[in-house]
């Protein structure tokens, strides 16, 4: 399938509420929120590209790795690539209205599976909308993650019980969402969450229990503290609060303080293969991919999906075969090569 004509579709569906920019960095949709973009002036979005534009790749080409391995076990699964399809739900509220929820979630469920990645299904203001995800996980035996947004913890529970029923691979809450314009919209109740309730919520599930959108290192220690299994590094793609910093200039310093201790994801821009060794090669265990999973599903169904994925893996084949990430500080980052079995680790963090 050709990508072009994937997005070329997905510009139709879409309705206007996104115009699959040939450049996906939020400045054309910035301030709408409803919608597909930034809040306020969109800077939180467009930072996430560009703090991932000024990561350069450079290129090491004497080695002897021919087939590096890209595969990762994350939450006990084998994953073909580190990457999921992070949680994006609200069809009707953000996307357009043309595409139903299911319609647009079980090619990304499906077409992930199909990919050897997972996907991650959300939670909105619409309850619906969640049950239909959860519907569309336990048919395919729930092979994905659940995202809860932050309502009062006894509603958290109650959530996590039915993602529990839908055999899902691990839970999550999106702490972040507080800032959540299409929630104060509907009149729906976010809270703040302490150490103490992150504990409750990690102690109420024998799944693994993720915590997204830690953006410092005082909140990924807490993280950490509360005892959850993985955090996300994100700002919500730009969309709960203007003048954040980009993703990528938080990763390296939150990493530091807790690289080892806890499972660290992050998103945030996240547009090629480049970009996933980019996040990785900062500190990253494993990347979510947002927006372009909605114009896959949109423009292209499964198909459409496992299309996008596979053009992922086969840019993370390439360039692992011989290049290393450099920030823009010149400090060299870890990258680790796996060819046959064996780790050729061709740099040490400087």
């Amino acid at each position: 399938m050709n990508f072009k004509e994937v997005e070329k579709v997905a510009r139709e569906k879409f309705n206007g509420s996104c115009k699959v920019c040939k450049v996906c960095n939020g400045i054309a949709c910035a301030g709408e929120v409803p919608g597909m973009g930034g809040k306020g002036s969109g800077s939180s979005f467009i930072d996430n590209r560009k703090s991932l534009e000024k990561i350069k790749i450079n290129m090491r080409v004497i080695h002897n790795v021919s087939n590096p391995d890209i595969t990762i076990e994350l939450f006990g699964m084998k994953m073909d690539a580190p990457i999921f399809a992070a949680p994006i739900t609200g069809t009707t509220l953000n996307m357009g209205g043309k595409i139903s929820e299911r319609d647009y979630i079980e090619p990304v469920v499906k077409g992930c599976i199909d990919s050897g990645v997972y996907a991650m299904v959300g939670d909105t203001a619409v309850d619906e909308f969640l049950l239909e995800n959860l519907s569309v996980l336990k048919e395919y035996n729930g092979q994905g993650i659940v995202f809860i947004k932050p309502w009062e913890n006894d509603d958290i529970i109650n959530k996590i019980k039915l993602a529990e029923e839908s055999n899902a691979i691990a839970v999550g809450v999106d702490i972040d969402a507080c800032g959540l314009v299409t929630l104060s919209m509907h009149g729906k109740k976010v809270v703040p969450k302490t150490v103490e309730d992150l504990r409750k919520l990690k102690n109420s599930t024998k799944l693994p229990f993720i915590v997204k959108g830690i953006m410092t290192v005082e909140d990924a220690l807490m993280a950490v503290e509360a005892g959850v299994d993985a955090i996300v590094i994100s700002n919500h793609g730009g969309r709960v609060l203007d003048c954040t910093p980009g993703v990528c200039e938080v990763i390296p310093s939150i990493a530091k303080a807790v690289k080892g201790k806890i499972t660290i994801l992050a998103d945030g821009g996240v547009r090629t293969g480049v970009d996933v060794v980019k996040m990785i090669g900062l500190g990253a265990d494993a990347v979510l991919i947002g927006r372009p999973f909605v114009t896959a599903s949109f423009g292209g169904k499964t198909d459409g999906v496992k299309t996008y994925v596979e053009n992922i893996k086969n840019e993370l084949i390439l360039i692992k075969k011989f290049i290393f990430c450099k920030n823009s500080l010149d400090k060299l980052i870890k990258i680790c090569y796996n060819a046959n079995n064996s780790d050729a680790q061709l740099f040490q963090k400087l």
